[in-house]
């Protein structure tokens, strides 16, 4: 099913809900931004705009209107003040910086993320996998938390792949450092009235105590390798050892912790919600678990997956396609235009904040058939006719997330060890409630029971 998005008369100003005086839809925003997002999208179409107080912010709900800004004329858009909070908290790393200095991150790490690089880590996601199911077995949990669970193993394989030391033993204390921080700088935004972090109120010095945690075992292990003086094959090095091209300087130990920083929560944080949704989703669709299962068993015969068997798992990547068509860990993309600018026909103001939602967009009746429905077949053969932006969990555009390919292929690696090895079962009566912060995350957990007798 295709959409043709309705080009409107040039200049015409977009349409939204009128909220209340002064603060316009700033309380549903606060209470529910899916469900503002969603029926904004649905009652005033493809380019939809709601007012938070004094500002004025324009929703992009079809593809067409995601490819201008995102691709087309991204030069005019910058990331939107509302990244502040995590500006703060991971300083100039490739998620908040601009311009020059951005690019430059960019082609200094790219490399770490090539594809014969990605090949050389799949052994390394697959043993962490292993070691985690083995600690399942020896203790043997009725109930566990499938979140927390993918929280610490995707943490780990990043600290493997990427900075070649194994973090096991932080997981806990980082996760619990990275949630305040979370917590912190979506409630930075949020506030009409912002609090300097150097200002010590109780929920500022909670946040800097978390920053100087999630610092310490970043630079504890920069600090290790320089020790050392190895050169390993990782991003670490990669990063150490660059040089600007015009001065011949390296990073700063700043440049290298916000960086390092970024890498290091990105590229676990929304792998893992990823993961934990799947897993509910999987809980609730045993034909689809079942069908996936069948095709694990039948590839792998029980060993691990490498990376010449993803090929022959097309089921396995199309759960996972699904999985983030309905739960897009990167829910929302905002970005603050830099010029005047017209998308679809709308006028969009310099200084107007856009914004491009997949959690919108993914569940678009008019893009989706059956939106809201749990059905990995849809990707084996997918529309021709359906926009390429129709679907955009990593974003589009130079912006995509850099970690996209490595994303997928951990996910396609840990996914069939654990359905081969063990059966999760949502605990019965149990409500996943969901968390759009900075990223979007199961607010309490995803309480699950083990089963070791795997149908």
């Amino acid at each position: 099913m295709v959409t043709t998005a309705l080009v409107a008369p040039a200049g015409r100003k977009a349409t939204g809900p009128k909220g209340l005086p002064l603060i316009g839809s700033l309380l549903d925003a606060w209470a529910d931004p899916l469900t503002l997002m969603t029926r904004s999208a649905r009652e005033h179409g493809d380019v939809a705009k709601l007012r938070f107080a004094w500002l004025d912010y324009h929703l992009l709900n079809a593809p067409a209107a995601a490819h201008r800004v995102l691709v087309e004329n991204a030069k005019a858009y910058h990331k939107s003040p509302n990244y502040q909070g995590l500006k703060i908290m991971l300083g100039q790393g490739l998620l908040t910086s601009e311009g020059d200095f951005w690019r430059k991150q960019r082609r200094l790490a790219q490399p770490a993320f090539h594809r014969d690089k990605i090949a050389g880590f799949v052994s390394t996601m697959a043993a962490c996998t292993t070691d985690m199911l083995d600690r399942w077995d020896r203790e043997r949990p009725a109930t566990l938390d499938v979140h927390a669970e993918m929280m610490r193993l995707t943490f780990r394989i990043v600290g493997k792949t990427l900075l070649s030391a194994d973090l096991e033993a932080d997981a806990k204390q980082f996760g619990q450092a990275l949630d305040v921080a979370i917590k912190w700088a979506n409630q930075y935004v949020e506030s009409i009235v912002r609090i300097p972090p150097s200002i010590p109120t109780p929920k500022n010095v909670r946040f800097r105590r978390a920053q100087r945690v999630i610092e310490s075992v970043v630079m504890r292990v920069v600090e290790e390798r320089r020790r050392s003086g190895k050169d390993e094959p990782d991003l670490l090095s990669m990063l150490m050892g660059a040089t600007d091209e015009a001065t011949g300087d390296g990073m700063s130990d700043k440049q290298l912790k916000d960086e390092l920083l970024t890498l290091t929560l990105a590229g676990h944080e929304t792998t893992a919600n990823a993961l934990s949704f799947t897993f509910y989703l999987l809980s609730r669709h045993p034909e689809v678990l079942r069908r996936l299962r069948v095709e694990a068993r039948t590839v792998l015969a029980g060993r691990d997956p490498a990376l010449e068997d993803l090929p022959r798992m097309p089921y396995t990547k199309a759960v996972i396609e699904e999985a983030l068509r309905l739960y897009p860990p990167a829910w929302v993309f905002e970005r603050i235009a830099l010029e005047d600018d017209e998308v679809l026909g709308y006028t969009i103001p310099k200084g107007a904040i856009v914004a491009v939602s997949p959690w919108v967009m993914h569940r678009s009746p008019e893009l989706w058939p059956n939106p809201e429905g749990f059905d990995p077949a849809r990707f084996l053969e997918p529309d021709p006719n359906r926009h390429k932006l129709a679907y955009l969990p990593f974003g589009a555009g130079p912006r995509t997330c850099i970690g996209n390919v490595f994303a997928l292929t951990e996910m396609q690696i840990i996914l069939p060890i654990i359905v081969q090895r063990v059966a999760l079962e949502l605990v019965p009566g149990t409500e996943i409630a969901l968390d759009p912060s900075i990223t979007l995350r199961p607010k309490t957990g995803v309480p699950m029971t083990l089963r070791a007798d795997v149908p």
